[in-house]
C-alpha cells in the first residue's frame, strides 16, 4: 500500500509577508512617500508657476535655459536635463529594486512572482488597448498607446499619505512589486519602441562603459570617486546613441549585486540604494516634475482632454484600463492557478488598489513627450491628460479606499501588536514555542497581580464588615 498523499494548503494570494520582506518594504515605502509629497508639491509648483500670466514667461525661460558641453553633445535645456539626466537616477533605483525582487524578494519564486508579473502586464496592455480603440474610433493618432500603461509609486503613496489609509503590509507590497515590474516593461518599451536612430559608435562605447562597469563590481573595486565619473561617462555615451539615456541607469542598477554574503548585514546593491533613494525621490523625480507638469489649464484646454481622441484615450487608460487590467489580471492568476485570496482580504480591496495603479504620472509625462516629439500642443494636451486622469483615479481610489479603512485599520493593529515586548509583531511568532512560554509567563505575572489586588479588595471587604459589625454592637448592644 503506498502512504496516502499529504493534503496540501491553497496557496494564498497577498497573504501577510515575510519578516524581512516586510521590514524591507517599510523602508522603501516610507522614503517613496516623502518623496510623493515632495513630488506632489513640485507638481502642484508648476501648475501654479505655468499658469500664472506674470510668471509664465519665467517658467518657459528655466525651462528652456540651455547648458552643457555643446562639443560633447550636451548641451541641453534644463527641462532635457531633468527628463534624460535625473531620470537616469530614479531608473538606476528601479534597476536595483528589480535586481533585488528577482534574486532576493518575492520575484525570486516563480509561482509568487506569478502575480505581480501578470497583473503588471495586464495592467500595461489593458490601458493601451483602451488607448488603441479610442483614437481608432475617433481617428486620432495611436503614437501614444504606451503613455497610459505605467504607475507612479510615489503619487500613490503620496495620495495614501494625505488620505489617511491604513493600507495592510501585504497590499502596500504588492503595490510596490506592481510598480517594480512595472518600471521594467516601461523600460523595455522606451527602449524598443522610442530609439528612432542608432549611432553605434557611441552605443558600443557605453555597452564597452557597461562592461568596464560590471568587471570593476566583480573585482569589488570600491569608491565613489571610481564608480560616479564611469556612469557619467556611460550616460553620456548612452545619449548620444539615440538610446534613451535612462536605459544607463537601470542597466547599471541590474548589475549590483542584492544578495548579502556571510558577514554582511545588507548587500552592496541594497546599500546603494539606501543612500541613492533619498536623491532619486526627494530630488530627481521632484524636478522632473517641475518642468514636466507645467500646462496651462483653462476650461477650454480641460474640455479638449475629454474630446480629442488622444487626451481621451489616455483619461480612459488610466482611469478604466489600469484598474480593469490590474483586478482582472490579479483574479485570473488566482482562478487559474488554484490559489484562493488572504482571508483577511476581498476582492474589493484589490479593486480598490487596482484603482489607484491608475495613478500614471513620472514615466507617463516622460513617455508623453517621447510619444509626440515635434508636436509641442499635443505634447501638453497629453500631459493635461495625464494629470487628469492621475486625478480622478486618486479621487475614485481615496473613496474605495475610505470606505474599507476601519478594517484596514484593525489589521494594520493586528500586524503591528507585540505583547511580549521582543520587537517582533506577535503574528510572525504563532508558531514558536519560546514566544508561547513568553507569553504564558506574561499572563502568569498578570494573573499574580490581579489575584494579589483581588485578596486586598475582599480583606479590605472583610475589615469594612467587622468595623460596621463592631459599630453597631457599641450602639445598642445587640448583634449588628
Amino acid at each position: 500500500m503506498t502512504a496516502p498523499r499529504a493534503r496540501t494548503h491553497p496557496r494564498k494570494v497577498l497573504g501577510r509577508l515575510s519578516l524581512p520582506e516586510r521590514s524591507f518594504v517599510a523602508d522603501a515605502l516610507r522614503t517613496e512617500t516623502v518623496g510623493g509629497i515632495l513630488l506632489l508639491t513640485a507638481a502642484v509648483a508648476a501648475l501654479v508657476w505655468a499658469n500664472i500670466p506674470a510668471l509664465r514667461p519665467g517658467y518657459e525661460a528655466v525651462s528652456d535655459f540651455h547648458l552643457g558641453p555643446g562639443t560633447l553633445g550636451l548641451n541641453l535645456s534644463v527641462a532635457h536635463w531633468a527628463a534624460d539626466g535625473l531620470l537616469a537616477v530614479f531608473f538606476f533605483v528601479a534597476g536595483i529594486e528589480l535586481k533585488r525582487e528577482l534574486v532576493a524578494g518575492d520575484l525570486r519564486d516563480p509561482r509568487a512572482a506569478a502575480l505581480p508579473v501578470v497583473a503588471a502586464l495586464c495592467g500595461m496592455a489593458v490601458p493601451a488597448l483602451v488607448y488603441t480603440l479610442t483614437n481608432l474610433t475617433g481617428h486620432g493618432s495611436t503614437q501614444g498607446w504606451a503613455v497610459p500603461t505605467a504607475t507612479d509609486i510615489a503619487f500613490a503613496l503620496a495620495v495614501l499619505a494625505v488620505i489617511g489609509t491604513s493600507l495592510p503590509s501585504a497590499l502596500r507590497a504588492f503595490l510596490l512589486t506592481l510598480a517594480v515590474v512595472d518600471d521594467l516593461f516601461a523600460i523595455m518599451i522606451i527602449a524598443i519602441f522610442f530609439t528612432d536612430r542608432l549611432n553605434f559608435a557611441a552605443l558600443g562605447g557605453a555597452v564597452a562603459g557597461l562592461v568596464v562597469f560590471w568587471l570593476l563590481l566583480r573585482k569589488g573595486v570600491r569608491g565613489w570617486y571610481v564608480y560616479v565619473p564611469l556612469a557619467l561617462v556611460i550616460w553620456g555615451l548612452m545619449y548620444n546613441s539615440g538610446v534613451h539615456a535612462t536605459i544607463a541607469g537601470v542597466a547599471m542598477g541590474l548589475m549590483l549585486r542584492c544578495t548579502t554574503r556571510e558577514g554582511e548585514e545588507y548587500s552592496p546593491g541594497e546599500h546603494i540604494e539606501h543612500l541613492v533613494r533619498p536623491l532619486s525621490a526627494g530630488l530627481a523625480v521632484p524636478v522632473f516634475a517641475l518642468f514636466s507638469a507645467g500646462v496651462m489649464v483653462s476650461g477650454g484646454a480641460l474640455r479638449d482632454v475629454f474630446t480629442r481622441p488622444e487626451t481621451l484615450g489616455v483619461v480612459l487608460g488610466l482611469v478604466i484600463g489600469k484598474t480593469l487590467g490590474i483586478f482582472g489580471g490579479t483574479w485570473l492568476t488566482a482562478r487559474f492557478t488554484r490559489a484562493s485570496l488572504s482571508d483577511d482580504l476581498a476582492w474589493a480591496d484589490v479593486f480598490a488598489v487596482a484603482s489607484l495603479a491608475g495613478i500614471g504620472f513620472t514615466v507617463s509625462l516622460l513617455i508623453g513627450e517621447l510619444a509626440f516629439t515635434g508636436d509641442a500642443v499635443l505634447t501638453d494636451e497629453v500631459k493635461a491628460a495625464v494629470l487628469t486622469g492621475s486625478l480622478i483615479a486618486a479621487v475614485c481610489a481615496t473613496v474605495l479606499l475610505k470606505i474599507r479603512n476601519a478594517k484596514y485599520r484593525r489589521l494594520c493593529a493586528e500586524e503591528e501588536r507585540d505583547d511580549d515586548l521582543d520587537g517582533i509583531p506577535d503574528v510572525y511568532e504563532q508558531d514558536d514555542p519560546a514566544y508561547h512560554l513568553r507569553m504564558a509567563e506574561i499572563h502568569e505575572r498578570k494573573a499574580a497581580e490581579h489575584r494579589r489586588i483581588a485578596a486586598e479588595r475582599a480583606a479590605a471587604a472583610r475589615r469594612g464588615l467587622a468595623e460596621v459589625a463592631g459599630g453597631a454592637g457599641e450602639e445598642d448592644d445587640r448583634p449588628a
